[in-house]
């Protein structure tokens, strides 16, 4: 292919590239009005969407018809082009200077002299003149320059990006106005190029000084990949299709092998479309916005959230995030009943919009920068406020159900408590039924012993009505059964024998009070006072595997004499009660015939008193030899 077909390719594939890109700008900013997209910026837009068509169509329907020779030249076709094509600097003028109050008049003078070329292009098509007009040309290059150099100087204390961009884009311009005045056949396509496609750089300047319309993310991206596409399809062709076709020149037009060439490249360019894609994405978020990956990000929150316990807590990481992420320098959160959405190019208001009021707003504004939010970073506040919202829910949940749980625990724990001390105040009138029995009978038959029984009996009271917590150690309830044990004794006499076998050691171990007295009681009542000889009740403890403690109370009065009663009494029903009360199956209470008598046994959790487990924490090893 040789430089003139190559530059004529390039000119009509930039074309057509240009009809698509401007049309989908103006096609995206149409359908787009409902975004809060500023009125000066959307007109901007429109303008530079509507100049870019009206030159790429133009010129693409003056090269397409000279090649079908309808009509030998149409003036007016390109006058509009060329016209249109010459407003580009001054929207780019306007642009720049858009935010600049009371600096207009560069940009009318910018306009004039656009106008002042279109009218010099018309004069020519009317005038049967060469169109474009040379002139006019002229103008718009000496202008594009001069416009460079008062832009880079009124606008001095702006970052040396932007006017390095602003400058660039009219150099380009410059030189393909001065390129197209003296335009002729035998240039290169790189020359060719960069004249008549120097729009594409001048839209790409408003663009970019214009991103705050809210797609602006989503047109560079189906931008860029169009522009990758096309300069890939034009590669493929220029540097390999066109060589291999150019080896098969002796072949008939037809060549079924030139064609497959062909084919197989435009499938090849198809099939690394979706790559070209991810590039041009990655370009968009990556060198031109500079984005964080909202997808990780939002994985991120929704992790980091996990995390935290309270609607506070949520609520204020993320507002500590999207301040990070959107170099915002404002973000906070309200609580409210009900509330919209709002969100503007350089604030937003999100909801949290909770399964149940309240829900709650969080605003994030004051970009630094001059950040807007693009359609993005608003679907990732929405993301973010969903998740948030979410867990706001899981943890309302969750503590619902603790709180419910916790509720239902405390009843437990007071129904419990009253059981335990309904049967706990069986314990004291029964006893205290039995004590005076004991002393009735021994005023009638020892005054003497009956007074001192009484003032044992005084003490036992005092004891086991002092007695108000639910556990006490072994000893103390050994105290209290041989204080009990005085009084039986002035009863019985010499009928009456106990024996107490426990260790030492053991006696610190923790059991509830009283659990042991209504069995020695039942003892001497079953095994003792049926007995015309009396009897012996020993007691004793010892330690089970297991961490068990095994208390037993004997007596050698036979199982008969227990059961004659049919039914259990209310001593022992009361400690089976107690001890299921308080340790569930972990705790038996057992009534047996042994040899010699009947043995009741306890046996239950070994459970040191609190005293007990701060020395046995010093000693080390010897915790283990209970």
């Amino acid at each position: 292919m040789n430089s003139l077909n190559a530059a004529l390719l390039v000119n009509l594939l930039g074309f057509s590239v240009g009809v698509a890109l401007y049309g989908l700008l103006a096609v995206m900013v149409a359908r787009n009005r409902g975004e809060e997209t500023p009125g000066n910026v959307r007109t901007l837009l429109f303008l530079t969407a509507g100049l870019g068509l009206v030159w790429n169509l133009g010129e693409l329907f003056v090269s397409v018809q000279r090649d079908f020779a309808f009509v030998a030249d149409w003036p007016f076709v390109t006058a509009a082009a060329y016209s249109a094509l010459g407003f580009l600097p001054s929207v780019v003028v306007h642009s720049a200077q858009n935010e600049s109050r009371g600096a207009f008049r560069l940009t009318y003078a910018a306009y004039a002299l656009s106008t002042l070329a279109g009218v010099l292009h018309f004069y020519s098509a009317f005038s049967g003149s060469a169109t474009p007009s040379i002139l006019a040309l002229g103008l718009l290059t000496a202008g594009a320059l001069t416009l460079a150099a008062v832009l880079l100087f009124l606008n001095f204390r702006k970052r040396i990006e932007q006017r390095s961009v602003w400058a660039a884009a009219l150099m380009v311009f410059a030189f393909s106005a001065l390129h197209l005045s003296a335009e002729g056949e035998g240039n290169s396509w790189i020359v060719e190029l960069a004249a008549h496609q120097s729009s594409l750089p001048l839209a790409l300047v408003i663009l970019y000084q214009n991103y705050r319309f809210a797609f602006a993310d989503l047109f560079l991206k189906r931008a860029i990949s169009l522009l990758l596409l096309s300069l890939t399809a034009f590669g493929l062709y220029i540097f390999a299709a066109a060589p291999l076709i150019r080896l098969h020149d002796d072949h008939p037009s037809d060549d079924v092998q030139a064609v497959g060439v062909l084919l197989a490249f435009w499938i090849g360019t198809a099939l690394i479309y979706p790559l070209l894609h991810r590039l041009a994405v990655w370009m968009v978020d990556k060198a031109i916005l500079r984005r964080v990956d909202y997808q990780e990000l939002e994985a991120q929150v929704a992790s980091d959230l996990e995390r935290l316990d309270t609607a506070d807590q949520v609520l204020d990481h993320i507002t500590v995030l999207l301040t990070r992420v959107l170099t915002a320098g404002r973000a906070d959160w309200s609580e409210e009943e009900a509330s919209d959405e709002r969100v503007l190019p350089d604030s937003a208001e999100l909801v949290v919009q909770t399964a149940e009021a309240p829900v709650y707003l969080v605003r994030v504004g004051e970009f630094r920068g001059g950040r807007r939010l693009l359609s993005d970073e608003t679907a990732m506040l929405r993301s973010v406020a969903v998740i948030a919202a979410r867990r706001i829910d899981a943890l309302r949940v969750i503590h619902e159900r603790c709180d419910r749980e916790f509720r239902e625990q405390e009843f437990s724990r007071l129904a419990a408590e009253a059981h335990l001390t309904a049967l706990r105040s069986q314990i004291n009138p029964h006893f205290l039924f039995n004590a005076l029995t004991t002393i009735g009978y021994l005023i009638q038959t020892s005054p003497d012993k009956a007074f001192a029984t009484l003032l044992h009996l005084t003490k036992l009271l005092r004891g086991v009505l002092s007695t108000t917590r639910e556990f006490s150690t072994l000893n103390d309830e050994l105290k209290l059964i041989e204080s009990y044990l005085d009084i039986e004794r002035a009863r019985f006499e010499e009928r009456l024998r106990v024996e107490i076998d426990v260790p030492d050691r053991l006696r610190e171990i923790s059991l509830p009070s009283l659990i042991l007295q209504p069995l020695v009681e039942n003892a001497i009542k079953h095994g003792i006072s049926e007995n015309k000889n009396g009897g012996t009740v020993r007691i004793t403890a010892e330690t089970r595997a297991g961490d068990k403690i095994r208390l037993a109370v004997f007596d050698t009065g036979s199982s008969d004499t227990h059961s004659s009663s049919g039914t259990p009494g209310v001593g022992l029903s009361n400690v089976r009660g107690r001890l299921a009360s308080h340790y569930g199956s972990g705790a038996t209470l057992t009534l047996r015939s042994v040899k010699g008598g009947t043995e009741a046994e306890i046996i239950l959790p070994a459970v040191w008193s609190a005293a007990v487990d701060r020395r046995m924490n010093l000693k080390g090893p010897e915790r283990m030899e209970r």
